[in-house]
This record gives C-alpha cells, structure tokens and sequence, in this order.
C-alpha cells in the first residue's frame, strides 16, 4: 500500500475507534472491552503472519521495539478505555490531538528534531488554551469528566513516548511483525490488570458491544496499528501525529449523530483551539514564508 493510502485509512479507522471504545465497553465494562479486544487483535494478527508469511523478527532491535510499541498500546489504549466512561466519544479523539505536540517536544528531546521555534511554540500555548477550554466546559458533563481529561492527557503522552522510542530504535521490522509484537508485550499485561482487578468473563455480551469489539480487534488493532507503524516507518513522528488534526471533528460528528452526544460550545471552541495550534505548530512558517512572498 502507498504511504498516502495507508495515512487516509489510519485517519478513517482513528475517527470511529473513540466510539468502537465507547460502545465495546457497554454492559461488560471497559477492562473485558480492551482485553478481548487485544487478545482478537494478536490471534488475528499472528494468522495474518502466518497466511502471507510475515516473519517476527527476535533480534535485540527488534524486541527492543516490541518492548517500546507494547508498553505504549498499553498505557495508552488502558487510559483511553477508562477515560471514555467519563467524556463523550468525541473529546477522546479531540484530546488526542494533542499528540503532536507532545511528540514534537519527546523529537526535540531524543530525536534531535527541531521543534523550539516561535511559531511551534505559539501553537503549543494555543493547543494548551484549548485544553483550557476543555477543562472548564467539563464541568457541564458531572463531576467527573475531569478525570477522563487526565486519563487521555496520561494516554496522549503514552503514545507519543512509545512512539518517538520506536523511531529512535529505528529497527528494520516489518509493520504487522511491530504491531504482532507489541500486542503479545500488551496483552499479559492486560490480563493480569484484568484479573487483579477481580473482573469476571460476563455472561452475555451485547450485540454492539460484540461487533465493537471484533472491529476494535480485528480492524483497529491489527489493520489500524500495522499501518500506523508502516506510515511511522516513513514519515517523520510529528508528521505522523498529525493524524490527530482531522479525526477530532469526524469523532465529534459521529458521536453526536450515532451515540446522541451534545456537543457544547466549549467543545467546539476547545477543538477550534487545539486544531488551530495543531496548524501553526506545524505550518505556521511555511504559512509565514507565503505571506512575506506574496506581500
């Protein structure tokens, strides 16, 4: 598959994962709905492996990027799942967009790539004005939306530590091998979180959670990190976060037109926010640079 390609599917399965999670989670609670998810997601993509004879490499790169891949998947993904119990589907993809930011300054830091320029800056303190926002217009959702804030805040900065470690280890490793690896580093630690916190199996699982579920697992976690891991491999990590700029609005549409959530206006003015400083964080001198030519 083109880099292209494969970067519009990523965005089209990041924009309805929030209200995958959402729904996966109904009746059975969140830690049944990650761990049977991530449990489908590795079966799947070991016969996946195995049907296009994909190898798993097990040199020292390579379990060094599992190790990198998997405790990310599992903080991240963990602190989604718990935080969507709090916020609306759609403030978990707005949320994320974040990511870019926080990845750019993790880049500065060990990859060495420029980020501490003025208008990276400025778009930082707009994306963190609009968090701001979000902050303040959470309290109309209860009391305790605000802990779904510091859940995705924790599982932004997740994300964008296990990604800047996998572009830094900079392993030759097949996408789907990276994805298969990370999921078997996740998946016990799931588990185990899952048993420790004295869950059972439930009895019955409800339709849309079950098809949340084996679309989370199979689409979401197999297709959807293979590709994010490929486009990773190609493009830049601040480049790949910006992802993040186009699914907040499709997961805010789709959770209010599919799940009936509001949508207030703090909302729309924290993802303006966020969206904006996500532009000038990484157009805003090349936007510059237009202006000065056509001035």
């Amino acid at each position: 598959m083109s880099v292209p390609a494969a970067y519009i599917t990523v965005i089209l399965i990041w924009s309805t994962t929030p209200l995958a999670i959402k729904w996966s989670g109904d009746e059975v609670g969140f830690l049944f709905g990650i761990t049977s998810r991530m449990v489908l997601g590795v079966v799947t993509g070991l016969l996946v492996a195995a049907m296009f004879s994909i190898r798993v490499p097990l040199h020292a790169e390579a379990r060094r990027t599992y190790v990198s891949a998997g405790l990310g998947i599992f903080v991240a993904m963990l602190s989604v799942y718990w935080a969507s119990r709090f916020i609306p589907s759609g403030w978990v993809s707005v949320l994320f967009g974040l990511a870019p930011m926080v990845t750019g300054v993790m880049a500065a830091v060990w990859l060495s790539e420029n980020v501490m320029i003025p208008t990276r800056i400025a778009g930082m303190l707009l994306g963190a004005g609009g968090l701001a926002v979000m902050f303040t217009g959470s309290a109309a959702l209860g009391p305790d939306a605000g802990y779904g804030i510091v859940g995705m805040l924790l599982s932004v900065t997740a994300y964008s530590a296990s990604a800047v470690a996998i572009k830094r280890i900079g392993a030759d490793v097949p996408a789907l091998a990276i994805t298969i690896g990370g999921l078997l580093v996740a998946v016990p630690l799931l588990v185990a979180v899952f048993l420790l916190a004295g869950e059972t199996l439930p009895q019955t699982v409800p339709l849309r959670a079950a098809w949340s579920i084996v679309y989370l697992g199979m689409i979401g976690s197999v297709l959807g990190f293979a590709l994010y891991y490929y486009v990773l491999k190609h493009v830049e990590a601040t480049r790949v976060a910006l992802i993040t700029l186009v699914t907040p609005v499709i997961a805010l549409l789709l959770g209010h037109y599919l799940n009936g959530e509001s949508i207030q206006a703090s909302a729309w003015i924290g993802t303006a926010a966020i969206l904006s400083g996500l532009v000038l964080y990484e157009y805003g001198q090349k936007i510059g640079g237009w202006i000065r030519v056509v001035s």
